[in-house]
């Protein structure tokens, strides 16, 4: 399972959301070994832009990662500093290579 999310932040919050992302990578990278990418991308075009590439090995550790207390943390913190909604899209793999 793959979810692709995109955050854009308001004018001058643009250190708030990485320092923000960079504590919930932090408890990924601790406490969920199921999944397998979580990477945080900046726009090279628009600064208060942001991207978050997620891959899970199932549904139950996305449902571990979404139901955690760092993720409930995150989206508190987002609540104040995104202009608008995130928005997220969830793919399932079709084929490929890793």
């Amino acid at each position: 399972m793959t979810v692709v999310a995109k955050l854009k932040v308001k004018e001058g919050q643009e250190d708030a959301l990485i320092a923000g992302m960079r504590k919930m990578i932090a408890h990924v990278k601790a406490n969920e070994p199921n999944t397998r990418t979580y990477v945080f991308y900046r726009s090279s075009k628009e600064p208060t832009q942001f991207l978050v590439y997620e891959v899970y090995a199932d549904q139950a550790a996305f449902a571990a990662h979404s139901g955690s207390d760092a993720m409930r943390e995150f989206f508190t913190l987002a609540g104040t500093l995104l202009d608008g909604r995130a928005e997220i899209e969830m793919y399932e793999e079709v084929d490929g290579k890793h």
